[in-house]
């Protein structure tokens, strides 16, 4: 039976809440009850010198972030900044993000990273829906413009926030390191609950709107609690993190962990896999997290130079489809190293761990990760009933690292049954009753470069074009990206079009470019069941001849 309420946080949301699973994760030691900021204080105490980030070439200490956190921190106070008020922050990997994290979280302001390939109508959206008082964006990234983007935007915000520019200056905005220079610290954490909302981070969904996803300040420590001892880390070790800090593994591994658990975080704001492998080699990494295409590229470079990484004990490989054959070689070329396959989301973060040994590989390869803190169920999809052992079903799992529930409510119905469990939308089963097999998903996702597609986003939008009268959007198998997408478009009477049209339309939405389609294929008629609905089952199967290489 579930026992989960609605309560109302600070910020305003309405959060799901279960008493039981709470007592019990503060009993096993999942929930600290204490907050980032409080860990950073303390930290800051004992080892103020201690390299916490590296950033390309750039080092920060703990003492370097936690005062100028603290200046940042006294500005929101300023500002008139309330807890559970929402600031965004569109950053790529830079230091900055960490004192802007840790000064939200020692006011109890809630953050809403929002990921750089992000533009107008996105943006729009989640700073409407978060309600964001203040926005932290580069002046220019990857030759975009985004200061300019927010005084694009402006019109079109029911309530504009304040705008702070980092790495540049803009007309008459705010600059970050003008703000730090004048600002007067704040001394004094102001008393969070450890249960209120401290993460608001949107994912794309099926509905074609991303959803906000809200953890608290327990939730999502409790996965740096879990993964730092079944990976055996200590200080000081290092842990090289390419992913994005705007994604949940990397706010987890660059801005969470350092202060949790003394390990440095080694990042780039750009991929480059030689220059990651230097970064690899000179600080001697022992855990590296990046989805596929990430490792695929480092095991080019160990090919080209012949050379290994003999510090590299883990790495953790998800966000994408990962071939076996993949986790496989890295284990050839790093003779150190347990590569593996894990599962989670940004709902419900890493719900599994390595396996034991190099001597499991194969579970790193052929599994998804064998179960740690985490409750799973796998249910047959037509009865709804416990699959039987080894048979597919639908994952739902429950964990102490598993979100509060949807900004909006009504994006909860539906998605937990009625013992609190979440429907992690994906198929799978469960192997020796202890690993987790994910054979696909029932959500409509793309994943691409580890960023959920939504397919019906990109439909809607083709859908507006007077040249198109169906629409359907899949993904298809590439080596590059893990994931593609293709579309398959049936023109209106007469209409002639191609990939240079479709391009345009997405542009002119003002979706982000890596939402336009690899491929397109115009057809006379979308396969469809008796009822009407499209069988993107068989467009997927089709899309696998047009896949990039």
């Amino acid at each position: 039976m579930d026992v989960t309420e609605y309560r109302r946080d600070a910020g305003g949301w309405l959060v799901r809440w279960n008493p039981v699973l709470a007592e019990k994760a503060v009993r096993e030691g999942d929930w600290t009850n204490k907050t980032i900021a409080e860990y950073a204080r303390d930290r800051v105490a004992a080892h103020p010198e201690q390299v916490l980030i590296v950033e390309g070439e750039r080092t920060i200490t703990a003492r370097t972030l936690y005062e100028k956190a603290q200046r940042l921190a006294g500005w929101f106070i300023r500002q008139g900044l309330q807890p559970g008020d929402v600031v965004s922050f569109q950053l790529p990997n830079w230091w900055e993000a960490a004192v802007i994290d840790l000064a939200a979280c020692m006011t109890g302001v809630v953050v809403n990273p929002i990921v750089t390939i992000n533009r107008d109508t996105e943006v729009t959206y989640m700073l409407n829906e978060s309600g964001t008082k203040i926005m932290f964006v580069p002046e220019a990234f990857r030759k975009f413009d985004y200061a300019e983007m927010m005084r694009r935007i402006a019109p079109a915000l029911t309530a504009a926030p304040r705008v702070v520019v980092l790495r540049g200056s803009f007309g008459t905005q705010l600059v970050f390191d003008d703000i730090i220079a004048a600002e007067a610290p704040l001394e004094t954490l102001v008393e969070v609950d450890p249960n209120a909302v401290k993460l608001l981070m949107y994912t794309s969904g099926t509905t074609g709107r991303p959803k906000g996803v809200l953890h608290s300040h327990n939730s999502i420590l409790a996965d740096c609690v879990k993964m730092k001892p079944v990976m055996q880390l200590k200080e000081p070790d290092h842990v090289f993190c390419p992913s994005p800090l705007t994604h949940v593994t990397g706010y987890l591994w660059i801005l969470t962990m350092p202060w949790y658990g003394g390990l440095t975080a080694v990042t780039i704001d750009t991929w480059d896999p030689k220059r990651a492998f230097e970064l690899l080699k000179r600080y001697q990494c022992a855990l590296m997290l990046g989805a596929t295409p990430f490792l695929q590229d480092l095991l080019g470079v160990v090919r080209d130079r012949g050379e290994t990484l003999p510090a590299l004990r883990y790495y953790l490989c998800g966000g994408a489809a990962v071939p076996p054959s993949l986790i496989y070689e890295a284990a050839e070329c790093f003779s150190n190293c347990i590569p593996w396959r894990n599962f989670g989301a940004t709902e419900a973060t890493t719900m599994t761990a390595p396996p034991r040994s190099r001597a499991d590989v194969r579970y790193g390869a052929e599994t998804d990760g064998r179960l740690h803190h985490a409750e799973v169920k796998i249910l047959d999809v037509g009865t709804g009933l416990p699959s039987l052992p080894g048979a597919e079903g639908e994952i739902l799992v429950r964990e102490p690292s598993m979100a509060l529930g949807y900004a909006r409510r009504e994006d909860n119905e539906g998605n937990y049954d009625d013992e609190g469990y979440f429907r992690m939308g994906d198929l799978g089963h469960l192997l020796e009753n202890e690993y987790v097999v994910c054979t696909g998903r029932r959500k409509d996702l793309i994943i691409r470069s580890g960023e959920n597609i939504s397919a019906k986003e990109i439909e809607d939008v083709l859908l507006r074009s007077p040249l198109i009268r169906e629409a359907a959007v899949v993904s298809m198998p590439s080596r590059k990206t893990g994931e593609a997408i293709c579309a398959f478009l049936v023109p209106d009477t007469d209409a002639s079009f191609g990939m240079a049209e479709v391009s345009s339309m997405i542009q002119s939405a003002g979706l982000a470019k890596q939402k336009t389609p690899e491929h397109v294929q115009l057809v006379a008629a979308l396969p469809k069941t008796a009822s009407g609905k499209v069988r993107k089952d068989v467009l997927r199967e089709i899309a696998k001849d047009y896949s990039p290489t």
